[in-house]
Order: C-alpha cells, then sequence, then structure tokens
C-alpha cells in the first residue's frame, strides 16, 4: 500500500512537472521534418543574402571570383564537417531515428554562421574601418531595420601600427 502512493506521488510529481515545464510531446520523425524545415530557411536566407552581394558587387569581377572560390571552400567544409561528425556510411543505422534532426540542426547552425559573415558585405563597415578591404561602406539609415552588432573588423581600426 505504501508502495503504491509513493508510486503514485511520483507519477504525480511528473505530470506536474510536465505541465509547468509546458512539453509538447512530437514524434521522431515530426521533430526531423522540423528541423530539416528550419534548415532549409536557414538555407534560403544564406542564397539571397548570396545573391544579393553577387548583384551588389557585379562591377568587381576580382572579388566576385573570390567570392565564388570562398563560398565554394565554405561549402566544402560544411559537409567535411558534418561527415567528421557523423563518419560512419550507415547513418541511420549507427546514430539512430534522430540523425535527421541532429545532422539538420548542424547544418542550421553553420549556414547561420556562414550568412552572418556574408551579411558584412551587405550591411557593411561604418565608414573610418582601415580593414574593410572588399566591403563597401556602410549606409546607416536614422533607424536601422536590423541591429547593428559589433564586428571584428572593428577592432581592426583601433589596433596600434595599423
Amino acid at each position: 500500500m505504501i508502495r503504491h502512493r509513493i508510486f503514485a506521488s511520483f507519477i504525480a510529481l511528473g505530470l506536474v512537472s510536465l505541465s509547468v515545464l509546458n512539453l509538447q510531446a512530437q514524434t521522431q520523425s515530426q521533430m526531423n521534418r522540423d528541423a530539416c524545415a528550419q534548415y532549409q530557411q536557414v538555407d534560403q536566407l544564406l542564397n539571397t543574402t548570396y545573391g544579393k552581394i553577387l548583384k551588389d558587387y557585379a562591377k568587381d569581377p576580382q572579388f566576385l571570383a573570390k567570392l565564388r572560390q570562398s563560398q565554394r571552400a565554405w561549402i566544402a567544409f560544411r559537409d567535411a564537417h558534418l561527415e567528421t561528425r557523423f563518419p560512419k556510411t550507415d547513418k541511420q543505422a549507427e546514430y539512430g531515428s534522430s540523425y535527421p534532426t541532429c545532422r539538420c540542426s548542424l547544418l542550421t547552425e553553420l549556414t547561420e554562421q556562414r550568412t552572418k559573415e556574408l551579411k558584412v558585405w551587405v550591411d557593411g563597415i561604418p565608414e573610418g574601418d582601415v580593414c574593410n578591404g572588399s566591403v563597401k561602406t556602410a549606409q546607416f539609415d536614422a533607424q536601422p531595420s536590423i541591429p547593428q552588432l559589433g564586428r571584428a573588423a572593428h577592432a581592426c581600426k583601433n589596433q596600434p601600427g595599423l
């Protein structure tokens, strides 16, 4: 009798914990679809950003050749990184039904990072940054639609000897 009460208490505590956390049960199949749909959205943003750079810098063929080379190298890195993370040939058997979620989550993370790197050429760098290289000078509106984040390149102008 006491065991049943203790067991019932644990069950009740577990149900309360689940309701407090507001967890939604999902099938692995749904989680896989959701993760891969998110990756597709992020990949589309990357492609849009890349296309905008191609358009904005159309008069600089040397830059565009380097950009294309860089993008091909990044794709090779992305794919190699994915294979390093999940090296087995039969991925489904080795990593289980969550593999598609894990794969798409990693692809999302890498693609978001690359998009952020490429956005520098879309957004530009503030005037006066001596390390801007091929990046155009930013034209900031009175009320920017996207908050400007600090970039590593900004540190360049403050370095002694540069």
